[in-house]
């Protein structure tokens, strides 16, 4: 029997099936083997992609085909449908075939010693008066070690117990537990023991009926008649914050679960992942396997274990999750799919969304994408009857939208006031105070400082490894210059090179505005929600469950506070620099902005009346900011989807960004002229009839990152079989260059 093996490890222009021949029946489709390979048959690990009878001959001669080694790693192999989504990752991400599987499996799932925890129980063989006379007997009927002793004694009233809980006895050893097992009167059973740091949240199971809102009602029948069609569909959930989304997505889920069928749903942070999974695991209880970033090793394979096993109905977790071992998907939900966290910025490049596309259509699956503030190109296709647009265009229970005000942090300044905090957004904070509420204050930006520039000769401090400015982040010893690219790290100088010490610390981060809010409001406690705050194991949920608890009057933080999160007792919502995000050079920095907006905005006023949110700016006339206060994506939408059309961006067309990276910049300019020459000798042959508009060479938007130097051409294209080969082939050209590499981001997130 010959099989057909994708190696995991090799580079891109060898990434194709090798045969090898072998009389195991062990092996199938799917399954992970270890095989020689090269000259000296070095062993490596690869996957099976078919079976046949007879190898692949090369120049009507045979070739020298080699034996399997071992089948290896069973729990992980490859069901059929994974493997085709392997293939289709490989296709369509221009990765290779070892990329596409290593995203699939979870983090050290090929390792040797796969992290299985086992839990040991003692359970006492013997009846109470048996236990008793056993240890008041003497001599050799007895039992004369104290340690054996204490362990029966220990087991006497409860009968068994956690083979740690009898180690940690007075006087008890593992040899003493093991002595007692060998004489018959106890009994040590194993049990593997499944990590999940979530359980808590499945101890009290509620499965009462949802109730729902006319309008919400009216948008789950929608859900509902495209759910029991026979063939794979999508639907747009598309609602305005506070409308109530995740109770007509429970409800769907409801409905999934009890015809037996399995859901993933996918959140866009790990912030919003406590939350989630509060939700849902107090409704489906330990029938819900969480799946982020953030997990240990062996929790993440602890919970692929579940999954494979059937022990799981509903998968939550950030973008890894679209790849769970699920059978029998009948939905996978992707919510807040505007987010940009939903794109994979390493190898392979794939965005959640078209791998749910995938395997809902071989589920013949219902796609559901929910937000307040659509991606364009998800609205797009609503529009033109691809995706079906399920509306929700009120406030659950009748909540009013928040009241936006605009504040002018240009008059701000010429009345005298340099604070991040403006006057309006100092006295609704008071306000806030007096009635008991909460707030959260939004900033895009961490540290202290932006960055620190000389008076005398303008000279800006920058990272030696990148061309980007370094950080000031305040702390002892008067804290540190940070590189928030590459984590360069260096002490805050006296003196800048040309000998001033004439320094000045420019712009702000939450880490100056916490202090602000701690120096003009002493009586509001401030949690600080960023990056460097949340950096240990589950820091985000005992951060979020404090808030919510009423440990802090004010959330200060950056993206991780503005989307998905509903905190009954916020009212507030203040916005301390909404022009962050506006005017970088890339063609969704409208889109970016208005949705980060639109989405934190929203997190007042959810539970009450009505709530506040202050928008300070230096563009209050800008129209983005003031649709964004409206609400109103709908006429954002019109006049973005326009200006894209007019000027040939997605959604109309695909874009390929080809980046080069070098540690030398002559190497680098030398790739860069061979790339474009070429790309335009492609253009001007075999491919001179696809719709192309190339750009560049031209430098990154951060020219040097981590001291190795970066250019860029960009391509207008439509992707299909024919664009796409042009690109492997660029590909397989610079696999064989040694000191310059390139990558090819398919529709990136930015250019």
């Amino acid at each position: 029997m010959f099989c057909e093996v994708y190696l995991l490890d090799l580079p891109y222009h060898l990434d194709r099936p090798f045969d090898y021949f072998t009389e195991s029946s062990d092996i199938k489709v799917g399954s992970i083997v270890r095989v020689p390979f090269g000259r000296a048959n070095r062993l490596r690990f690869g996957v099976v992609s078919a079976i046949k009878d007879a190898p692949t001959m090369t120049g009507g001669e045979d070739i020298n085909i080699k034996p399997v080694h071992s089948v290896t790693h069973e729990m992980f192999s490859l069901s059929e449908e994974m493997l085709g989504l392997c293939l289709f990752m490989k296709e369509h991400t221009l990765c290779t075939f070892g990329e596409a599987f290593k995203a699939i499996l979870p983090p050290g799932a090929l390792s040797d010693t796969l992290n299985v925890r086992v839990r040991k129980t003692c359970k006492l063989n013997l009846s109470r008066e048996a236990a008793v006379t056993l240890l008041l007997a003497e001599g050799r009927a007895g039992i004369r070690s104290d340690g054996q002793r204490a362990v029966i004694r220990y087991l006497l009233d409860i009968g068994s117990a956690d083979a740690e809980l009898v180690r940690l006895q007075p006087g008890v050893t593992s040899a003493h537990i093991r002595a007692l097992a060998e004489k018959g009167i106890i009994t040590v059973t194993e049990d593997e023991d499944i990590r999940n740091p979530y359980a808590q949240y499945a101890k009290n199971v509620d499965r009462s009926e949802i109730v729902l809102s006319p309008a919400q009602e009216k948008a789950f029948d929608t859900i509902e008649s495209l759910y029991i069609e026979p063939t794979a569909r999508a639907a747009l959930l598309f609602g305005i914050t506070g409308s109530g989304k995740t109770k007509v997505i429970m409800k769907a889920i409801d409905r999934t679960v009890a015809e037996g069928k399995r859901v993933i749903m996918l959140v866009p942070e790990i912030s919003l992942t406590p939350q989630t999974v509060s939700i849902f695991c107090s409704r489906y209880g330990e029938r819900v396997a969480v799946i982020h970033s953030s997990l240990s090793q062996g929790e993440r394979l602890d919970a692929y274990r579940r999954i494979r096993r059937g022990d799981v109905d509903l998968v939550i977790g950030t973008r890894s999750a679209i790849f769970a071992p699920l059978d029998n998907i009948g939905m996978i939900v992707i919510d807040e799919e505007h987010e940009h966290t939903y794109k994979s910025e390493q190898d392979p490049k794939y965005h959640a969304r078209d791998i749910a596309a995938y395997r809902c259509a071989k589920h013949g699956a219902l796609m559901l994408l929910a937000s307040a503030t659509p991606s364009l190109e998800s609205f797009y296709k609503a529009k033109s009857g691809i995706y079906t647009l399920v509306p929700l265009r009120e406030r659950y229970g009748g909540v009013r939208l928040p009241e936006a005000i605009i504040v002018d942090m240009r008059e701000e300044l010429r009345l005298g006031n340099t604070s991040p905090l403006s006057k309006r957004l100092h006295d609704s904070l008071l306000g806030v105070k007096e009635r008991d509420e909460q707030a959260i204050i939004f900033l895009n930006r961490r540290g202290y400082s932006s960055q620190i520039s000389c008076k005398e000769c303008g000279e800006v401090i920058t990272c030696p490894r990148c061309s980007v400015s370094l950080t000031y982040h305040s702390g002892a010893r008067g804290g540190k210059l940070l590189c928030h690219l590459c984590g360069y790290t260096a002490p805050v100088p006296k003196t800048c090179e040309c000998g001033s010490d004439q320094l000045s610390f420019l712009g702000y981060g939450t880490q100056k505005l916490e202090g602000e809010l701690e120096k003009y409001l002493p009586d509001m406690p401030v949690m600080r929600m960023d990056a460097d705050t949340t950096q240990g194991k589950l820091a985000y949920d005992r951060m979020l469950e404090d808030f919510r608890g009423g440990n802090a009057d004010i959330l200060l933080g950056t993206q991780m506070v503005a989307k998905g999160h509903d905190f009954p007792r916020v009212t507030l919502v203040g916005v301390a620099l909404a022009d962050t995000s506006l005017y970088v050079s890339d063609f969704r920095a409208a889109e970016r902005t208005f949705s980060l907006l639109t989405q934190v905005i929203g997190r007042a006023g959810r539970a009450s009346d009505g709530g506040v949110a202050v928008i300070q700016t230096f563009s209050p006339q800008n129209e983005i900011i003031r649709l964004a206060c409206k609400q109103d994506y709908e006429s954002f939408y019109e006049g973005e989807i326009a200006l894209r059309r007019e000027l040939s961006y997605p959604p109309f067309c695909d874009m390929a960004q080809m980046t080069l990276t070098a540690s030398d910049e002559v190497t680098l300019m030398k790739a860069s002229k061979k790339l474009s020459d070429s790309i335009l000798e492609k253009l001007r042959g075999e491919y001179g009839r696809l719709p192309f508009v190339v750009f560049g060479p031209f430098e990154a938007q951060v020219y040097k990152l981590n001291e190795k130097y970066r250019m860029r051409m960009v391509i207008k294209c439509k992707l299909n079989a024919a664009s796409r080969r042009l690109y492997k082939e660029l590909l397989s050209e610079f696999a064989l260059e040694r000191d310059v590499t390139l990558a090819i981001d398919l529709n990136p997130l930015s250019v």
